[in-house]
């Protein structure tokens, strides 16, 4: 169970560390504008909007990351599988980012499947 737990630390601080490559994008973009961060954020475009994108999409995988997680924990359905998938997942997720920057469009969706699919997975796994 320990391990589940520390994925989804490790997930939840991923959105927060694939905000990185938007500050700097944004930076890039005459200064960061910390009073209006998201109508500079409409501007960025090329690698910064991808930063973005990622950055965005990061916060929404969380969520089906999330709840699969805790399904797991509270049905006590944490054994090895679940393990796994749940470290997979974390994988796709950086490689996911990482894609999305480099701008690797096909390679970068079947991360996301797999993300997600690992998801999904986890919750079908916690049935009774």
């Amino acid at each position: 169970m320990t391990l589940l737990i520390w994925t989804l630390i490790i997930a939840a601080l991923l959105p927060y560390l694939a905000k990185g490559p938007v500050a700097y994008a944004m930076a890039k973009l005459g200064g960061y504008d910390n009073n209006h961060p998201r109508s500079q954020q409409a501007k960025l475009t090329g690698f910064g909007a991808r930063a973005l994108a990622a950055h965005q999409n990061a916060f929404e995988s969380l969520i089906l990351f999330t709840g699969a997680i805790l399904l797991a924990i509270s049905t006590h359905h944490t054994g090895e599988t679940i393990q796994y998938l749940a470290v997979t997942y974390l994988i796709a997720r950086i490689a996911y980012n990482i894609l999305y920057l480099v701008n690797m469009g096909t390679v970068r969706s079947l991360t996301w499947f797999v993300s997600i699919g690992c998801s999904f997975a986890i919750m079908v796994l916690s049935l009774p």
